[in-house]
C-alpha cells in the first residue's frame, strides 16, 4: 500500500514570542490535535508539540475569514477627514 503525502495546512511551527493562555479543550480536539501532530511529524520527520499547534491554526483560521478581515480593516483605517 502507497501512502501520498498530504498536504496539511499547517506545516511549521513558527518560532514568536509566546503568550501564556490557558484554555481547556474538549478530548476530542484535543486528540484531534495530537494526531495533526503526529501526521506533521510523519510529513516533516520532526517532532511536533500539539499545544505549539494551536497559535499557527487560531491564525489560519483568522487570515481565512473575510468578515474578520474586513472588520480589521475598516478599526485601522483613517477616516476621512481625520488625522
Amino acid at each position: 500500500m502507497t501512502t501520498s503525502m498530504t498536504k496539511l495546512k499547517i506545516a511549521a511551527v513558527p518560532d514568536d514570542k509566546p503568550v501564556k493562555v490557558t484554555a481547556e479543550l474538549p478530548a476530542s480536539v484535543h486528540r484531534d490535535l495530537a494526531a495533526y501532530a503526529e501526521a506533521i511529524a510523519r510529513e516533516t520527520g520532526q517532532r511536533a508539540d500539539p499545544t505549539k499547534l494551536i497559535a499557527p491554526m487560531l491564525a489560519r483560521f483568522m487570515a481565512a475569514d473575510r468578515g474578520f478581515a474586513r472588520l480589521r480593516r475598516a478599526c485601522q483605517s483613517p477616516r476621512d477627514g481625520e488625522e
